[in-house]
């Protein structure tokens, strides 16, 4: 970390020196150690301090007073100085930087305000910075002309950014900036590329806390940068050469919203590069100050000596080989303190170098990288600086760095399961253990900002996960079989690594929690980390927005912030006393029993849906805005002190209730015959087709849940926690503040605390702000893998079928790519589920929805609370629902997962997804497109069925719900209800699983609710002309330019799935409800039999077959699954249904369905897509020979239609001239005699073109007028 050299890590050097004979200071400790055997005893003292302040041997004459400060800072000022500082080296080989104007004062390098174009605000002091404009550059107000300098850029976004090097010649417009010029030259890492006037692909995709080092060596005239230590390459050779006074400035260009810290040498360098100096010089004390703590590490050696059990080090302690450590350490510590302090106040700045430097190494140094710790020698070194009170600066500069390194460290696979923030976590909560320690974090102007930094975890990039994840192996590949092992081991390893950085993190904030502010009056422990939550909330306004505003949260700060909270409510707070703060309203305190789990009575306060705190404002309800509904729904004070009350499950039927406190447990709280030990030792093997791998080894779960929920069921690898044997208590175990103040329940204290609810409330508009986008980009990734291995297992059969020639190069060629993206996709797939699909955040994910859906249906009992939900409850409650349906591998069996919990949530989904109380239609698209998904699997079609407000609700919302908005997820509900049971479609055994439940509840909806079928089926009819027409345009536009576009080629296949879909859904109308169609007026039947010659004529018509063929698929799809098949075969079930309602019905009021097939005045058409109908191949859609009678049922339709077709316009040619003339003929279809008249505009037509045209519009088609009835004129009804 700095130029100290001092190893972190360990405290065996110490002994190393005394052991081993190492030399030191030109004296030789051999003869160092010899001399003390021979003296036995004599002039230890002296001794002892040359050991110390490593210098020669018989340095130091005999003391002749008792060794007090005085005397060790005469030695250290007379002796020490003379053999381990040269003053005369520091500060030189700085030629070849000079300053852009005068400087007064100390050469601090910055940004040179009157170069900045757009605008370029700063966050932190000094160089924090953030650009509010489009586009904002800047440059520093120093260049280097000669020699080889560098900077370093934290990213604290991962956004554009252009990082480099300009001369004054560099033009900054809101367009142009680094790199965009001659003598200009930048990387930009989102974009992967180098920039000088043009962009070039260069280096690697940067991450949230990488720190870039910008380096130019104008000795060679290159310039090169790296990421995180690591080189990228010269990006730039051969630049122009300078002269004193005109050289390169550190340059920088930043899009809107993003920010980046810069640190041109005023701290250590993260990532030093040998041989490359930073622009600021260090302060001229780093050398005596790194010396001086050098001296402070040997004097507590003496210490670790002394406690070791080591023979050889109790002889020389028998003989006594040093003064006792004890009589030493007062007065030498002080005494090298005082020098220490008194060297930082020589010069005016060099405390945040040395604190961020010298000074954190040495603390790191003591404290040890990795367990165990040495917590006896840090607070020994805590007590000794903090008697001086200008330790307090150093303390502050401790944390800011400890902060900065949670945010750039990233994981090493070798340093597991004790890497990256994890050292610097460890040592934070240690410090922040003594109240003062504590205090001086609270009261400092950054306090949020560092509890942010601490929050932060370093996510990979590709090349971060090709060295995290070295080894892939996947179900099916043909990579070597030991590969498979050794990811396995390296997945267990960072999931090892992620759980010790999250209980870090964790003991972190309870450490905020229980702080206890020093203000008046006393308040209650909670109230900080409270403050620092809603202020954070507020932070992230918007932070879900594509183009997020300025100034929001690195998304790894939501979420640890969310893991936090979860594992508190889920696990409990194992905090003792302080939880009793946190109980929630209503809540009898017992055992530490996480909140989510406790069951049994269940309380919400009113007040905080209703509450108007500035981080809510903006915050979409159910009903609307805030502001909208305290004008249109206000609530009076009664109902804000309200305390919503209700028992767990009793929103559920009784017979299928499942809680806390019932004998079956929720799958939260369940054992279950899945093996997980099995899934732990061999995660990859089980994984769900291309998208499944490792499951994290460390499952966490509090004691106390374990033993109210589940009485000792569950299964040792669920429920035990990581052995902790291994490790001395103190590493695992919960440390409280010391000298921690406790505020008595009878105290006059502020009744301002955090209330579980309140967490609760966060937890969910975290998950919404910060979970939800990973989850999102993980099951992209599991989709992105799925494909790919589908498309290199295709490519690999190919390979085997066709390897020959320049096709086989192809191939292969094509081969490396998909091999490269299902590696990518593994990887990332194993990150995200060591990251995010840990066993205990599953647990904690499904009890949080059961209690969110439980509230959610409590609350919607009461229409003026209901409206004032915020909206994230219920994007939260079905986004997580589905993380865990898709949870990799499974966290329960699909057949329980709704079973035993969450039967709540199909009561939700089917009560709301058409409640007019929810004023957005995105979330009643939601909510119907989650009812779309579940009724696609067989096991959670059943808890469909077997759900109440699912049987009462669903068919008649479904079909009312059927409009320009929702059409698709209901057409794919109302489909996978019937499928099975239309023409052509038994072939894949789809009838096992259609719902004969829902099938039935359907055709009694739509039989005794005739109004709302007619609107139904009006609708239907209107989709599906519409989407025929637009796939039909599609298809004619790509065959007038003969080119499959990729565009419109995913276009023509999902309308055509669309169209096939309804079509399907027409199919079950005519074969549950025939009667609409047979019975009555002869619309419904006359509209259909529009829409089958329709679509037979553009099915039928198209030029070029295999074309059209080709146009239907999609990317991979084989010939045989997508074929015209898909949308013949409804068309062949309508007539079929129809033809069998009509023999089973002999009426003579029955509509004629060839008479009205034989009216069209397309008989050719007709006739032609019959006999396409006839003679095209059904035998690929169905088992045997079971088509063959429905066959000849078709074909002798067609004969009747061809002799009925023949009759109808032989007498339709003979009638011609006398209907063209006559008043009685309807003049829209000239097909029926005249028999109604709108009302009041008296124009006339038939009835049935009335009829069908006021179903989509209320105007009379001649005029325009608004019709008040309709008149019947051949009869007395009116409509």
């Amino acid at each position: 970390m700095a130029e100290d050299g001092l190893r972190i890590g360990g405290l065996s050097s110490g002994l190393a020196v005394v052991l081993n004979g190492d030399e030191r200071g030109g004296s030789s400790q051999n003869n160092h150690l010899i001399s003390f055997c021979n003296d036995f005893g004599e002039q230890s003292v002296e001794r002892t301090l040359e050991h110390i302040f490593d210098i020669p041997s018989k340095t130091l004459n005999q003391l002749t007073c008792p060794l007090k400060t005085s005397v060790v800072r005469s030695i250290i000022k007379s002796e020490f100085l003379k053999y381990n500082v040269n003053l005369d080296s520091i500060g030189k080989n700085r030629d070849g930087v000079s300053t852009a104007g005068d400087v007064c004062g100390p050469h601090v390098v910055a940004i040179e305000e009157t170069s900045i174009c757009g605008d370029i605000r700063v966050v932190k002091p000094p160089l924090l910075l953030e650009s509010q404009a489009m586009f904002s550059s800047a440059r520093a107000n120093f260049c280097v002309w000669k020699g080889k300098w560098m900077y370093e850029v934290i990213l604290e976004t991962p956004g554009i950014q252009q990082l480099g090097w300009a001369t004054l010649s560099c033009p900054f417009t809101d367009h142009k900036g680094v790199g965009d010029a001659d003598d200009s030259y930048a990387y930009d890492g989102k974009r992967v590329s180098k920039w000088n006037k043009e962009a070039e692909p260069y280096g690697q995709e940067w991450v949230v806390g990488d720190v870039i080092g910008c380096c130019i060596d104008l000795d060679h005239d290159e310039i090169l940068f790296h990421r995180n230590g690591s080189p990228l390459g010269i990006a730039f050779s051969c630049i122009r050469k300078m002269v004193p006074g005109l050289g390169y400035y550190p340059a920088i260009s930043l899009s809107q919203g993003e920010r980046c810290e810069l640190n041109f040498g005023a701290r250590p360098f993260k990532y030093p590069i040998e041989g490359f100096l930073p622009i600021q010089a260090p302060p001229s004390t780093i050398h005596l100050a790194t010396k001086l703590l050098h001296c402070l590490s040997r004097l507590l050696e003496m210490q670790c000596m002394e406690r070791t059990e080591f023979s050889s080090v109790e002889k020389l302690r028998r003989l006594k080989r040093f003064v006792p450590f004890a009589e030493l350490f007062h007065p030498v510590s002080r005494g090298i303190c005082e020098e220490f302090f008194s060297a930082l106040d020589a010069e005016a700045g060099s405390a945040e170098y040395i604190g961020w430097g010298p000074l954190l190494s040495f603390i790191m140094n003591v404290f040890g990288v990795h367990p165990p710790h040495d917590y006896m020698s840090l607070d020994r070194v805590l007590d000794l600086l903090l008697e001086f009170p200008r330790s307090r600066l150093m303390f502050e500069h401790i944390l800011k760095a400890l902060s900065c390194g949670c945010k750039t460290t990233s994981l090493v696979l070798t340093e597991c399961p004790h890497s990256g923030s994890y050292p610097f976590l460890s040592l934070a909560c240690h410090i922040l253990r003594r109240e003062e320690l504590m205090v001086l974090w609270w009261k400092s102007a950054d306090f949020e900002f560092l509890f942010e930094g601490f929050l932060s975890r370093k996510s990979p990039n590709k090349q971060d996960l090709q060295n995290l994840i070295p080894s892939v192996w996947w179900p099916g590949s043909c990579e070597d079989m030991s590969y498979k092992s050794s990811m396995t081991l390296t997945t267990t390893a960072l999931s090892e690594a992620v759980s010790k950085i999250e209980e870090k993190h964790r003991d972190l904030c309870r450490l905020v929690m229980q702080f206890i502010p020093p203000i008046t009056p006393p308040q209650l422990p909670g109230l900080v980390f409270g403050t620092f939550l809603q202020n954070l909330l507020l932070k992230n306004r918007g932070a879900d927005r594509n183009l997020p505003p300025p100034g929001v949260s690195s998304n790894s700060v939501l979420v640890s912030l969310f893991t936090v909270i979860l594992h508190f409510l889920s696990e409990g707070f194992a905090m003792g006393d302080i939880s009793f703060w946190m109980k929630g309203c209503g809540t009898n305190v017992g055992p530490d029993v996480g909140f989510l789990h406790r069951g049994g009575q269940q309380s919400f306060p009113v007040s905080l849906l209703l509450k108007i705190d500035p981080h809510r404002v903006d915050l979409s309800r159910l009903g609307g805005s805030f502001n909208h509904l305290s004008k249109s729904h206000p609530i009076n004070d009664g109902q804000k002190a309200e305390i919503i009350r209700w028992e767990e499950g009793c929103m559920d039927d009784e017979e299928t209730r499942v809680t806390h406190s019932s004998r079956q447990k929720p799958c939260c709280c369940s054992s279950y015959d899945v093996d997980f030990s099995r899934i732990l030792m061999d995660p990859i093997r089980y994984t769900a087709k291309g998208s499944q791998g490792h499951c994290t080894s460390i499952q966490e779960r509090s004691a106390h849940v374990a033993a109210e929920c589940s009485t000792g069921s569950l299964n040792d690898e669920i429920a035990d926690k990581p052995s902790t044997s291994d490790q001395p208590e103190s590493e695992f175990s919960y440390r409280p503040v010391q000298q921690m103040r406790v505020v008595s329940m009878e105290s006059n204290v502020s009744s301002a605390t955090l209330k579980e609810e309140e967490l609760l409330d966060a937890m969910l508009l975290l998950y919404h702000l910060g979970l939800a986008p990973n989850f999102k980009q993980a099951s992209s990734y599991m989709s992105h893998q799925s494909q790919s291995i589908s498309l290199l297992e295709e490519t690999d059969k190919q390979i085997r079928e066709r390897a020959c020639g320049e096709q086989l190069k192809r191939l292969k060629e094509a081969r490396s790519v998909y091999r490269e993206e299902v590696m990518d996709c593994v990887r990332n797939c194993a990150w995200y589920r060591i990251s995010l699909f840990s066993q205990w955040k599953q647990r904690g994910l499904y009890a949080s929805c059961m209690w969110t859906v439980q509230l959610l249906l409590v609350v919607s009992q009461v229409d003026s609370i209901f409206l004032y939900i915020p909206e994230f409850y219920l994007e939260t409650l079905v986004d997580c629902f589905h993380v865990l349906r898709k949870s990799d591998p499974p966290f329960v069996p699909a057949t329980i997962l709704i079973k035993q919990g969450l039967t709540s949530f199909v009561t939700f989904v089917v009560t709301h997804f058409n409640d007019q109380r929810i004023s957005s239609a995105e979330l009643r698209g939601l909510l119907l497109q989650s009812i779309s998904v579940l009724v696609q699997y067989k096991e959670f079609l059943a808890a469909f069925e077997n759900n109440e407000a699912a049987i009462q609700r669903m068919p008649k919302a479904l079909l009312s719900t059927f409009d320009n908005r929702s059409w698709i997820p209901v057409t794919n509900i109302l489909l996978r209800l019937c499928k099975g049971s239309g023409f052509g479609s038994s072939k894949h055994g789809e009838s096992s699983s259609s719902s004969v439940v829902f099938q039935g509840l359907l055709r009694e909806a739509c039989i005794h609710d005739e109004e709302l079928f007619s609107a139904f089926l009006n609708r239907l009819f209107n989709t599906l002309s519409w989407t025929m027409t637009e796939f039909s345009v599609s298809i004619r536009e790509m065959q007038e330019k003969y080119k499959v576009l990729d565009f419109q080629q995913r276009k023509c296949s999902v309308i055509f799935d669309l169209s096939c879909n309804l079509a399907r859904v027409l199919e079950f109308c005519t074969r549950e409800i025939p009667q609409a169609f047979l019975s009555g007026e002869d619309t419904n039947l006359r509209r259909l039999t529009e829409l089958i010659v329709f679509i037979l004529n553009h099915i039928t018509s198209a030029e070029d077959p295999e074309f059209f063929e080709l146009s239907l698929r999609r990317h991979g799809q084989s010939p045989d699954k997508v074929t015209r098949g898909m949308i013949l075969a409804p068309l062949a079930g309508i007539i079929l249904n129809l033809m069998d309602a009509s023999a089973r019905t002999e009426c003579n009021e029955q509509n004629d369905i060839i008479r009205v097939f034989a009216s069209m005045d397309c008989p050719d058409t007709v006739l032609s897509g019959f006999q396409y109908l006839l003679e095209y191949n059904w035998a690929g859609s169905f088992r045997g020979d079971a088509h063959l009678a429905k066959l000849m049922q078709l074909e002798q339709f067609s004969t009747f239609l061809i002799s009925r077709s023949e009759r109808w316009h032989v007498e339709r040619k003979g009638s011609d001239g006398l209907d063209a003339e006559s008043d009685e003929v309807c003049c829209i279809c000239y097909a029926c005699e005249v028999d109604a008249r709108f009302v009041p505009c008296s124009h006339v037509s038939c009835f049935g073109c009335i009829s069908r045209h006021l179903l989509n519009c209320e105007r009379c088609f001649f005029c325009n007028a608004t019709v008040v009835e309709v008149v019947r004129t051949t009869g007395s009804r009116k409509t």
